[in-house]
């Protein structure tokens, strides 16, 4: 959230430094271990309204700010599909009614017969004879992303100082071990980091393994619905699978725990035998900072400003908060100060 909204303020004219605990290329945030689906429609079947609009927002507001980066983030817009097997045929028909009362129109949800999934995704019609396509859908590498971002803001000139964690936050002021220092405005997108002055704020952990099949092509995510979770398969480059979805409320950001990793990976191998021969190179959890309705705030009052609650959609929102965030941000300027004299602060 830090580093897209960071990239608006600056094309709107503004100077911006940047507090990260982190450093620039790497670190704690649920970004890094995010699969990075951009998942509206998908999402919604959980989700309220109004998160599903700011994610049509941000669908449109990526390509535009991807071209900005000038930098390749892995990202794809072909759609998601939602399958289940034969014995959960009544959880796909279910999931479908449920996004289709949320919709005013269904022209987003295609169903697909055997002979269709065959022409859109064949490796998936060993085990499955339909599907649910989202074809307005779409994903990219966030850790490509998160790098491309910082790239872009380096080069633009922000005043960025890693390895700083923030303090204290006050309207136009935040302390850091440097002591205090004084800006226009101060905005705060430290997600978990700001526990102590959110209430409610709390950590929802997500687990998951990367694994390498090169004999499994798949073009687009895919989602198995289970009676007990929902699990996805988002295709990278170099033959990589990202496999989710475990979503437990806790704060622990450990290892992934061999429970999760079991049931992941049986799901995972059911829904295709090559699976079974994939490598596990890579695990890892992290926790998503989500408040009590589970949708993302912005708290504005005059010199600061809160962005949190993002949740699992981090990726999915951020564009369309950014521009939120700018817009209170300029109601401000112009109740308080003239417009266009502002620097602003941001906390990763």
């Amino acid at each position: 959230m830090g580093r897209v909204l960071a990239c608006y303020l600056l094309r709107a004219g503004h100077r911006v430094t940047l507090f990260d605990r982190d450093p620039v290329d790497s670190g704690a945030a649920a970004a890094y271990t995010a699969a990075g689906m951009l998942a509206p429609w998908a999402e919604l079947e959980q989700s309220e309204m109004s998160v599903f609009r700011l994610g049509l927002r941000s669908l449109q507001l990526w390509p535009e700010l991807l071209r900005e980066l000038g930098r390749d983030v892995d990202f794809h817009q072909r759609g998601s599909l939602v399958v289940a097997h034969a014995a959960d045929a009544g959880e796909l028909v279910h999931f479908r009614r449920r996004l289709a009362a949320k919709l005013t129109a269904a022209d987003q949800l295609r169903d697909l017969d055997a002979a269709a999934l065959e022409q859109l995704e064949p490796a998936l019609t060993d085990v499955f004879d339909r599907a649910l396509w989202l074809p307005g859908e779409a994903w990219l590498d966030g850790r490509r992303t998160m790098a491309a971002l910082a790239g872009h803001l380096q080069a633009a000139g922000v005043a960025w100082q890693p390895d700083t964690a923030v303090l204290g936050l006050e309207p136009g002021a935040l302390t850091t071990e440097r002591g205090r220092q004084r800006f226009d405005s101060v905005i705060d997108c430290r997600g978990l980091g700001a526990r102590d002055d959110i209430p409610g704020l709390r950590g929802v952990r997500g687990e998951l393994l990367w694994l390498h099949a090169p004999r499994l092509r798949l073009q687009r995510p895919v989602r198995l619905l289970h009676p007990r979770y929902r699990l996805y398969l988002v295709p990278r480059q170099d033959n990589i699978l990202v496999l989710g979805a475990t979503q437990l409320e806790s704060d622990d950001t450990g290892p992934v725990t061999v429970r999760s990793a079991l049931e992941l990976l049986s799901a995972a191998y059911s829904m295709h035998s090559e699976l079974g021969e994939a490598r596990l190179v890579h695990s890892e959890a992290n926790c998503r900072p989500a408040l009590a309705d589970n949708q993302p705030a912005i708290v504005a009052t005059p010199g600061l400003i809160r962005v949190n609650g993002l949740f699992r959609h981090g990726f999915l929102l951020a564009p369309a908060l950014a521009q939120d965030v700018i817009e209170h941000l300029h109601r401000d300027a112009a109740g308080n100060r003239p417009a266009g004299t502002d620097n602003e602060v941001m906390q990763a």
